[in-house]
């Protein structure tokens, strides 16, 4: 059974449409990172925000108003068409939503406790179910009117291939025709203070694979695919082909150095997909440029594949949107694989070039480089916090 990627909608630090993201991802080169101190009083970060403007949820009820369902939405608008006639054409019992987030609306508890501080008294907009957990699976079925499975997954940076994963098998056990799924997640004080006290922010923009790289830069984002086993494309659809999941249980936040966990996620991809290491056509990495990650990470690529095959981190692109950044980054590897790339140029890696000697080298894409032809097969890759490993293979149907 094939699980098509119809559509997919996405807002991220590069953008809020599918034009602008592939223009300045693949075209340009340019990254959506810029300094601030919004979430960092009196201290400049590079975080992948997104500037675009972004729905009133005035109209919902309390509970759902957050920034957090706000992207949630703004990436829904997009696909909305697409997921009404699934709805349609399948039944609102028959319609499922994953999502995977790390933060969901913290943010609005936040902004509610500096008005406490102030006045000694919440806002009458906050209500605490914002930041819950399973906040975005809510509010998305209530603005579709949906009664399938609605559900989040929340297990840091991997959530939002996890959530992927989870829907592909409720189409795969019959529970759901088509599922919305993806991952969402928001700029907040709690994730950068949180990141900066374990030392794994850095203060310029993130290097990946660098001898010189000192950690991450975060983002926030939202993307949504529309699964389904059934195509709605002429030709050429995207399908997620493969995915492997695993837990490694090495350390809280470190990964185990010799990827015992990232291997098997690999492995169990690319058994599910149905092809070797040497149909791949590009990686792209989880690549967060802390230490132990890329040096775990790049072994881990080059002993399975080898140093030809294209890899890049599109982290400093986006910021490393954390619970979304999975989602995210499938859609860019989904943008790569459309129609309109007939000449497969491929996610860049942006690194100042400095290669750690310690470390084995691998085909880092250089910007503007294509395969000569389109891409077939992508993976991409999340390793999380605990050791929750996530692999995902997108072909092309």
């Amino acid at each position: 059974m094939k699980l098509y990627l119809n559509h997919c909608g996405m807002v991220c630090a590069l953008g809020d449409n599918h034009r602008d993201i592939k223009r300045r991802l693949l075209d340009e080169a340019s990254t959506g990172v810029l300094p601030t101190d919004a979430w960092s009083a009196g201290r400049l970060l590079p975080l992948g925000r997104v500037e675009s403007d972004l729905p009133d949820l005035g109209a919902r009820p309390a509970t759902m108003r957050s920034r957090n369902n706000q992207l949630a939405l703004a990436a829904l608008a997009q696909i909305r068409p697409a997921v009404d006639a699934a709805i349609a054409r399948f039944g609102a019992d028959r319609v499922g939503i994953v999502i995977g987030t790390s933060t969901s609306g913290i943010a609005s508890t936040e902004s509610a406790l500096h008005e406490y501080s102030r006045a000694a008294v919440l806002p009458e907009s906050f209500h605490y179910a914002q930041q819950e957990m399973a906040s975005p699976a809510e509010f998305l079925a209530h603005e579709l009117a949906i009664d399938g499975p609605a559900y989040v997954h929340s297990s840091a940076c991997s959530s939002s291939a996890k959530a992927m994963a989870s829907a592909a098998r409720l189409i795969k056990m019959g529970l759901c025709d088509a599922v919305l799924s993806g991952g969402v997640d928001t700029l907040c004080a709690f994730t950068v203070a949180g990141f900066s006290a374990l030392e794994s922010v850095s203060a310029t923009l993130c290097n990946p694979l660098s001898a010189r790289r000192n950690g991450i830069n975060i983002g926030e984002g939202a993307a949504l695919f529309l699964m389904s086993a059934v195509s709605d494309q002429p030709a050429g659809a995207v399908a997620l082909c493969g995915w492997g999941e695993s837990s490694d249980g090495h350390h809280m936040s470190a990964p185990d150095p010799e990827g015992g966990g990232a291997r098997l996620a690999i492995a169990q991809a690319l058994q599910r997909a149905g092809i070797t290491p040497q149909d791949i056509d590009y990686i792209n990495l989880h690549g967060t440029a802390t230490v132990q990650n890329d040096a775990m990470e790049s072994r881990v690529i080059h002993d399975l594949f080898g140093a030809s095959v294209p890899v890049s981190s599109t982290k400093p692109f986006t910021g490393h949107a954390l619970g979304a950044a999975a989602a995210i980054e499938a859609g860019l590897c989904w943008l790569a694989m459309q129609d309109d790339n007939p000449h497969g140029k491929l996610p860049p890696h942006l690194w100042d070039g400095v290669a750690d000697p310690q470390l084995p080298t691998l085909h880092t894409v250089s910007p503007g480089q294509q395969l000569g032809r389109r891409l077939r097969w992508a993976m991409s890759n999340s390793f999380a916090f605990g050791g929750s490993n996530a692999t995902l293979i997108l072909g092309r149907a």
